[in-house]
Parts: structure tokens; C-alpha cells; sequence
């Protein structure tokens, strides 16, 4: 199975690291946070890569080339102002036919890939999300009148779920897309969610993603604590 991992765009929120290089290439822990993503999909059995690239995709090639003989990779240009549903579009001709993942190049987890294929297969769907809690960064309370009837610090189990990216996709999804101004995460999902053949996969032990300074220090401890 194909996995698809989205790295073109600007990344402006975390601008004090892209101004040279583009988000995915950011180093964790001394390793571009795309190939700790690759690395997970490796370990599984999956080393067949499409990279969307645009934003200094140059950078990116030339970190890959003569790298990693033992994947496939493909470092696609799809443009550096196309939209995340617009990247996943033009990548339509490589994906063909058949069932395939994708995620975004800034967020890791350690999700269990094998489970969220079967549950996909088992619900039979034309996507598959993986739903999980953010990390909470601030503490929750109640209010009720002037008083504080409930206080906790940081819980994440108060958060709702959100998108944690690593998708299963049918490539009848694509269809959805209309073009490159298309956002992945409005119309599409909005779309096949109203039809309901969109499943989500609960995965409630690590993810983060990395949009700030902050949370790229958040990964880098969780990595050390070997998670």
C-alpha cells in the first residue's frame, strides 16, 4: 500500500525554523521530522512513499537523493500554493486504483498502522481518519455563576477529538476534490462525513502534531521517554 505524506506547505507558525527549509525537514531530535513519519510507516511494512512537496521542495530532494535504498520514494512537485486537497489531487495518476494511506509531515504518533488498516477494511468506508486527543495546554474549569465548581490542570481528557491525519483512503475519495484551492479538511471530509463513509480510529496513547517551538520540545521529550 502507497502512503502519501503531504510537506509543501509554507508552515509560517513555527517561521523561526522555516525560512531556509520547509516544516517537514525540521530536525527532531536530530532527524527530519518526515522521516521519523516514514520511519513509522517502515516499520510496518510500508516503504512506498509519495511526498507532495512545493514550499523549497529542492531541499527535500536533496536530502532524500542517494538515501534510503530499501524505500520508494517519490518527492512529487505539487505546487507551492496548492491546498491540502489540491496536493492529494495531483497525485491522482500515482495512487490509481487502489486503497492507499496519507498524512500530513509534521505530526508523529505512535498509532498501531496495522490495526487502523483492518478497521478500515472491516468498516468499509471511503476514508479513515485517525481520531485522537490533543494535548491539552491549558487547564479546563467550570463555571457556575461567580464560582469555580470544577478545576483540573492540563488534562487532555477533557478535550474533544480531533483529525490526527494518518488516513486509510479509497481512491474514490479523490473525486471529491475539485481542485487546487481545495481544502482536504472542508468540503471533502465534510462531504463523504454526510454520506457516512467516513470512520474514525480512535487512538488515545501518543500524537502531536508540530506547529509551534513548543511543541516541537513536547515531541523530542516523548521521544526520549521512548514512547
Amino acid at each position: 500500500m502507497k502512503v502519501v505524506i503531504l510537506a509543501g506547505g509554507l508552515g509560517t507558525r513555527l517561521s523561526e525554523l522555516t525560512k531556509t527549509i520547509p516544516k517537514p525537514m525540521v530536525k527532531i531530535n536530530g532527524k527530519p521530522i518526515i522521516v521519523r513519519i516514514m520511519e513509522h510507516y517502515a516499520k510496518y511494512g510500508f516503504k512506498e512513499f509519495y511526498i507532495a512537496a512545493g514550499y523549497k521542495k529542492n531541499v527535500i530532494k536533496k536530502f532524500f537523493k542517494n538515501k534510503f535504498h530499501n524505500w520508494k520514494i517519490n518527492i512529487i512537485d505539487t505546487g507551492q500554493k496548492t491546498m491540502t486537497g489540491g496536493r492529494l489531487k495531483r497525485l491522482k495518476k500515482y495512487l490509481k486504483k487502489e486503497t492507499f494511506m496519507m498524512t500530513y509531515g509534521d505530526g508523529l504518533s505512535n498509532i498501531n498502522i496495522s490495526k487502523l488498516i483492518k478497521f478500515h477494511k472491516k468498516n468499509k468506508n471511503l476514508v479513515t481518519l485517525s481520531a485522537v486527543r490533543p494535548p491539552a495546554r491549558f487547564g479546563a474549569i467550570k463555571i457556575k455563576g461567580n464560582l469555580v465548581n470544577y478545576f483540573k490542570e492540563k488534562s487532555k481528557l477533557d478535550e474533544g477529538w480531533i483529525n490526527g491525519g494518518f488516513f486509510v483512503m479509497e481512491p474514490k475519495f479523490l473525486d471529491f476534490i475539485k481542485n487546487d484551492k481545495t481544502f482536504l479538511e472542508r468540503e471533502p471530509l465534510e462531504k463523504v462525513a454526510k454520506k457516512k463513509q467516513l470512520s474514525a480510529y480512535k487512538h488515545s496513547n501518543f500524537w502531536q502534531c508540530m506547529d509551534t517551538l513548543r511543541d516541537k520540545e513536547n515531541i523530542e521529550k516523548a521521544l526520549k521517554k521512548d514512547i
